[in-house]
């Protein structure tokens, strides 16, 4: 039995700024028969095309990108404070080199759409609409290039309807 409730994406109470900004998140999509995640601290949430949307950023050159360019489906997970030291690690150690989930003791769910995590509080399942990378030439400000892409590694944006809500 599941420990999950499925909800309306309106019915999620949390504040998007804390979850995304400051809770942060963690991005899995599949890999093969297993998965790797990253964590996330950048996105947000919406309406676009009349659906609502995660707008999800990844660098080329993590590890989890080119699963996130492999599948049509990806969760957004979201952590209470005891989970601050799995996301860190998440966040700094590559899939390439670590398997995550063992290193973290995390316990992936695989929903028939892409994985998640037994330990989240709330799971956002999304599918893929549009990506587009950015660049420079489309950054107006630039004290954002100068002070996020001084190695000129811009992200790749996702926008991807949120499919299915999860909380505990």
């Amino acid at each position: 039995m599941s420990i999950f409730k499925e909800i309306k994406p309106s019915e999620i109470v949390n504040n998007p700024f804390d979850l995304i900004g400051k809770d942060w998140a963690l991005v899995t999509a599949k890999n093969g028969e297993g998965c790797n995640t990253m964590t996330a601290s950048w996105g947000g949430v919406g309406i676009m095309w009349n659906k609502p949307v995660a707008f999800t950023f990844i660098r080329p050159q993590r590890y989890t990108f080119g699963l996130m360019e492999n599948e049509d489906y990806y969760t957004l997970s979201f952590f209470d404070e005891e989970y601050r030291d799995a996301l860190k690690f998440c966040g700094t150690k590559s899939g390439r080199d670590y398997d995550k989930v063992k290193e973290t003791g995390l316990t992936p769910v695989y929903d028939e759409s892409a994985p998640y995590f037994e330990e989240a509080k709330l799971v956002l399942v999304c599918k893929k609409l549009y990506a587009q990378n950015l660049n420079r030439e489309s950054i107006i400000d630039e004290a954002t290039v100068s002070s996020s892409y001084t190695a000129d590694d811009f992200h790749k944006m996702y926008i991807s309807e949120i499919v299915k809500v999860l909380v505990k």
